[in-house]
């Protein structure tokens, strides 16, 4: 590998360069951050405890696969991986495994790191050697953000834990081993950290260490000083004692001389390494001019971004240089102070975080302490905040801050029209290696794009001699968003750490893309365009937007299409597009022999399928093949030189509710555009606290499906079954009157209303907002076999968008509610969903349930959800899925975090009860007293029905009313708080990871409470929001992540917990297999004047369903057919109280398990385990049955 050096006229080059000096070969492989953090930390860990967390998981994930492979670490033993209920949980147990003498290691960040501060104090003060990797991530504040940036890791800054920063992802491996061995020599617990998603997700070629070579560098000794020292019977002490003020003080000070010594060690390993690697790591690394006038001082990523800009800068002569940041704690002003050029004449400290209030960010207050009184202590001192949430920071951005001179407080990569502390940009920059080429791939969420590339880049970084580099951005849906993947590769080593804008290759996955986002416009010219699409000639011509037709024509680009969807469909992948568009791809690309690319990919999607079954690979295997040979050349025509632009943004919307328009206009069109990095801050003046109009999805119309359902009036019995399983609401029942269906657009298709005269009945669906599971299709009863259903082409079906747009803005029928009852699967269905188009994944078997209970008591819900699916799909901005009715009324909708749900549901509930019991003392002194008789009557009736939902809402129409025309001071005084006068219904969502590990404490504590309020669980069996791990609802024998060899233990029986108590309402659901049993135990619910507790079967896509999420429903049924899930509801309210919905079973429970992935990939992997863990899957589900059946008896008699 070259060594980087720049000849310049005006002063020479002090650069470092990672792989100077080589000392020995190692291994080249391509990986992420996390995979190289994972691998270096193996090596030195006896027990890893962990806890699922966005971007960390993939850390814990690849250690527990690793156990469970059978590699060894450095000591010759496999790591023991246990998955405790939070993280919190995971540090009290790496606590105690270090006071017991076990190498431990966690991984982690956010929010889960803030849980383990507690004990990081613990484990700092106790000298104890654990390390703690962080993926650094953005804290929730006014809003959750999954993505990267240091305000958890300068959070724990106090603790006593040393903390070291990586840059890359080579240097994630080289640097991981120098944590370790620090904190074993040093004895103080290391925070080992790097950028969440920039470094933990982004993918590069990277030279890999051999364990032998670790454990040179180790120090045994040391290891054995402290085991012998450690916690045991045999030479047994006490630690953790209270101290009293005499000595807590001087006790605390005596630590000191080890913090003193920690910076030489860190510094010995350092050298240790670049010994073995001929490498220069430092505590402080300089890269740039040594007469270097201009100096950022920065940690993390964004410094390659810096120091590729330095090259440029050089190159134009330029003096700059960057300090890079790598022992963060204990903070060494002496090394600081050695790397910085005495040239310095500005010095610019850049900070991933915001610390409100505060007179600077934590390094740059650091960097001050640090130079005061040095020969830096008249240095100017300047100090900017950069890429907050994973913020892209470009090359153009750090030349305004070697250009500022002005601000001594900025910002960049954003414009800040409010207090005006932005930086303005120049001309973006290119700044990239010369023959670095860039590829660009637009996706759809889950479908496949992003393992596809991941492969690719792999196939690339591993088959050739190039450096590769790739990283993922997404949008904020669960699938069905828009995905956009960034790959490089080339001769040079890459470090551009932020988004492609300019690309050799563009790919559009989806068709309806190209008229949503400028992506042609990102290709260099000469650059090749891959558009998958059923479209010929005249389709491109119709379809194409000018600009895009222009685009293509002056920049001479080289444009592609193929038809991966009928390919899929052909092959029977579905919409799974991705390995024919790969090979699409690889054949245009031509970086790698034609027959030598189609050989790597299948081996690759062999690696990637094979746990999903011979057939599935074959159908990859299939699509590689044809899409080498079916993609198409596109000869473009003169004419498109002087194609016109159309305007592909969406156009400003109208409506009644001014707030929701506002939004939609000013943020959700920029956001969905993919043009939200340039709105201002002054964008978000209403929005400050992360407040958001509910109702804005529905102005989303992403029009992503390629088949709709089509409705076929003939065979119709009107059950609404299809509306009642719709995960997005957007197929629905009306109910029309003569002269609205004579009014309805043309083509509406309606049925007399059946039971009720003087009605039309009508199915109207929005294509538009349709993902295409064709879940309505699979329930479909039809009539004597032919479905009412079917699924068709949406844009030659697109029309059916005029009916639905008029259907919803009907007047509400509640005559035909009452007629077929509420609370009835044919008669909720007539209710107003209150929850639709929600960005959950096509199928999605949480959504339905969720969708029933807002048409239920969705006017006069709160919703506190739990940090999860529930919440992303609940609520990812730009998208607000939670509506209202035609009143305005609808869920009043919010998330606190993942742990404190229930108490966060609680409190809404408590602060509902204050102020309603005040003011139910005021209308009870209103009757009481000499009110007017209409208001006394009025307010008994309220006060009658004053806990029971149903009617109270009733009731309360007719007190305010009477109390408006009342007009007197005591009257008004109870109408400043009309808003809270009706008794609401308080419900708790969540996953099962919440509600059975890390929330369960609360859940209990509110079951345990009494009052009235209701928790809804989201069943999957596994933490589906961070990838699939195991929780304790998952059953035996599923493989998930942190249980890779299949679970071995049974599911925790949250239901027979939860009735123990007695006087709490349980019920256990699921909607494909009962649909009258999910409403019936819905309503009793939330009827009960108590606690009640819902658990919901909810398949979902990381359970590999092999029939597909299309026949999730069909999925639910099977599962109680074949006992795997059984329903039942416990009613203490009820004469008979506990009732055993489900019969015994009558379908074989091993045709289940081997329909799912997460089954049936054990049974392939391991056969005789599998054998053994189904069978205590079996015996465990059987005896549940026989328990559930001796309730019937146990509360049969009870009156």
């Amino acid at each position: 590998m070259p060594t980087l050096n720049i000849s310049l006229s005006n002063g020479g080059l002090m650069q470092y360069n990672p792989r100077r000096n080589i000392q020995m070969a190692r291994k080249m492989k391509t990986m992420d951050g996390n995979h190289a953090a994972a691998h270096a930390s193996y090596a030195f860990t006896d027990v890893a405890a962990i806890f699922p967390i966005t971007p960390s998981s993939v850390m814990a994930e690849a250690t527990d696969e690793w156990a469970t492979q059978g590699r060894l670490n450095m000591f010759g033993q496999t790591v023991q991986v246990t998955e405790m209920q939070s993280e919190a949980g995971a540090a009290g147990t790496v606590h105690g495994s270090l006071a017991a003498g076990a190498l431990t290691t966690t991984y982690t960040a956010s929010q889960g790191l803030l849980l383990m501060i507690p004990n990081l104090y613990k484990v700092a003060g106790e000298r104890l050697p654990g390390v703690f990797n962080v993926s650094a991530r953005a804290l929730a504040s006014h809003a959750l953000s999954i993505f990267g940036d240091h305000s958890d890791v300068y959070a724990c800054r106090q603790t006593g834990a040393c903390m070291l920063c990586e840059s890359s992802v080579q240097e994630v491996m080289d640097l991981t081993p120098v944590a370790h061995l620090s904190a074993i020599k040093g004895r103080l617990p290391f925070i080992n950290f790097f950028d969440g998603f920039r470094t933990s997700h982004e993918i590069q070629k990277i030279e890999t260490w051999d364990y032998e070579d670790l454990k040179e560098m180790t120090d045994f000794d040391a290891i054995q000083a402290w085991r012998d020292q450690c916690l045991n019977p045999n030479h047994p002490c006490q630690r953790g004692s209270a101290q009293n003020p005499d000595i807590f003080f001087q006790a605390r000070e005596a630590i000191n001389p080890y913090y003193d010594a920690m910076p030489a060690i860190v510094q010995e390993y350092m050298d240790k390494v670049n010994a073995k690697i001929g490498t220069d790591y430092k505590l402080f690394n300089y890269y740039g001019a040594e007469d270097a006038e201009k100096v950022i001082i920065a940690m993390g990523s964004v410094c390659d971004t810096i120091e590729e800009t330095i090259d440029y800068l050089m190159a134009a002569g330029e003096k700059v240089g960057v300090v890079k940041v790598r022992l963060y704690r204990p903070f060494s002003a002496e090394a600081l102070v050695a790397a910085i050029p005495e040239t310095a004449k500005q010095i610019t400290v850049l900070d991933r975080t915001k610390e409100p209030g505060a007179l600077g960010e934590p390094l740059y207050l650091d960097v001050v302490a640090a130079l005061k009184g040095t020969k830096f202590n008249d240095t100017p001192i300047f100090t900017g905040r950069y890429g907050l949430g994973s913020k892209d920071t470009t090359p153009a951005q750090i030349v305004a801050v070697y250009n500022n001179t002005e601000k001594q407080k900025f910002t960049i990569g954003i414009n800040d029209d409010v207090t005006h502390l932005s930086l303005e940009l120049g001309a973006p920059l290119v700044t990239t290696p010369a023959g670095t080429i860039n590829c660009k791939f637009w996706g759809l969420g889950a479908d496949g794009t992003v393992g596809a590339n991941k492969n690719s880049i792999k196939i690339i970084g591993d088959n050739t001699d190039m450096y590769a580099q790739a990283y993922f951005d997404y949008d904020s849906k669960k699938s069905g968003g828009v995905t956009m993947s960034h790959l490089r590769f080339g001769k040079s080593p890459i470090k551009s750490t932020y988004l492609i804008h300019k690309a050799n290759f563009v790919a559009c996955h989806n068709p309806s893309y190209v008229r949503k986002y400028n992506m042609v416009q990102e290709l260099v010219d000469g650059g090749t365009f891959l558009l998958n699409c059923p479209w010929d000639m005249e389709g491109l011509e119709k379809h194409l937007p000018g600009q895009v037709k222009k685009f293509i024509a002056d920049h001479n680009i080289k444009f592609y299409v193929i038809d991966g969807i009928k390919i899929g469909k052909e092959i029977g992948l579905g919409g799974r597009i991705n390995t024919v568009l790969q090979s699409a791809f690889f054949k245009l690309a031509n970086i790698i022999p034609e027959e030598q690319a189609i050989e790597l990919m299948k081996a690759a999607a062999k690696a990637t399928y094979g746990r999903k079954g011979d057939a599935i690979v074959q159908m990859n295997y299939d699509a590689i093949d044809a899409g080498a040979k079916q993609v198409v050349e596109i000869t473009v025509p003169e004419s498109w030189k002087n194609a016109e632009d159309e305007d592909i943004i969406a156009k400003a919307v109208t409506g009644k509710r001014q707030d929701v328009v506002d939004f939609v206009n000013n943020i959700q069109h920029a956001v969905n555009a993919q043009e939200g990095n340039n709105l201002p801050v002054s964008a978000f003046k209403d929005y400050v606290d992360g407040t958001t109009p509910s109702g804005a999805a529905a102005f989303e119309k992403r029009g992503i499906a390629v088949d709709i359902p089509v409705w076929n009036p003939e065979n119709c019995i009107q059950c609404n079954r299809c509306s009642y399983v719709c995960p997005h609401a957007v197929i629905r029942p009306v109910a029309m009157t003569e002269e609205e269906a004579a009014a309805a657009p043309e083509g509406t298709q309606t049925l007399p209303l059946t039971g009720m005269a003087g009605y039309k009945f009508s199915i109207v669906v929005s294509a538009l907002d349709c993902t295409g599971c064709g879940s309505c299709v699979n329930v479909c009863p039809g009539k004597k076999g032919a479905k009412a259903i079917a699924m068709a082409n949406m844009e030659a079906n697109a029309g059916c968008q005029a009916a639905f747009d008029y259907a919803v803005e009907l007047p509400a029928k509640a005559d035909v509610v009452a007629k077929f009852k509420e609370n009835t699967v044919k008669g909720s269905q007539f209710k107003q969903p209150l929850l639709e188009f929600s960005g959950a994944c096509a199928g999605c078997g949480e959504t339905p349930y969720a969708k029933l209970i807002t048409q239920l008591f969705g006017d006069r819900m709160y919703i506190a959800n739990a940090t999860g699916c529930s919440s992303i799909w609940g609520n990812s901005s730009p998208s607000t899925p939670y509506t209202v009715n035609a009143k305005g009324q609808g869920p009043a909708w919010s998330n606190s975090l993942f742990e404190d749900n229930a108490e966060f549901g609680y409190g809404m509930l408590l602060a509902q009860n204050a102020i309603r019991d005040g003011l139910k003392a005021k209308v009870e002194a209103l009757v009481a007293g000499d009110a007017p008789a209409d208001v006394k009557e009025a307010g008994q009736e309220w006060l009658d029905t004053y806990t029971v939902g149903a009617t109270n809402g009733t009731a309360t129409d007719k007190l305010i009313a009477a109390l408006e025309a009342c007009g007197c001071d005591k009257a008004q005084d109870i109408l400043k708080n009309k808003d809270y006068l009706g008794k609401k219904s308080q419900w708790i969502f969540g996953g099962d990871g919440w509600a059975y590990d890390i929330g369960f404490g609360g859940v209990d504590h509110v079951l345990a409470s009494g009052k009235d309020i209701n928790i809804m669980v989201f069943d999957t069996e596994v933490y589906s929001n961070t990838g699939g791990q195991a929780s304790k609802s998952t059953q035996p024998g599923a493989v998930a992540q942190f249980a890779a060899g299949g679970k071995e233990v049974k599911k925790k029986d949250m239901a027979s917990i939860a009735m123990s108590y007695g006087y709490v309402y349980v019920a256990q659901i699921a909607m494909g297999a009962d649909y009258n049993q999910t409403v019936k135990a819905l309503a009793e619910a939330e009827a009960y004047p108590g606690p009640s507790l819902i658990i919901a079967y909810a398949p979902c896509i990381n359970h590999g369903i092999k029939k597909g999420m299309s026949k999730a429903q069909t999925e639910e049924e099977l599962a109680v057919k074949s006992g795997y899930w059984h329903l039942f509801r416990f009613n203490p309210a009820a004469e008979s109280k506990f009732s055993l919905d489900s019969k015994a079973p009558t379908e074989d429970l091993m045709e289940f398990l081997n329909g799912e992935v997460r089954y049936n990939s054990l049974k392939r992997a391991n056969p005789a385990r599998a054998e053994k863990l189904f069978a205590k899957n079996a015996e465990c589900n059987k005896e549940r049955y026989e328990y559930l059946n001796k309730l019937i008896t146990l509360y049969g008699t009870e009156k």
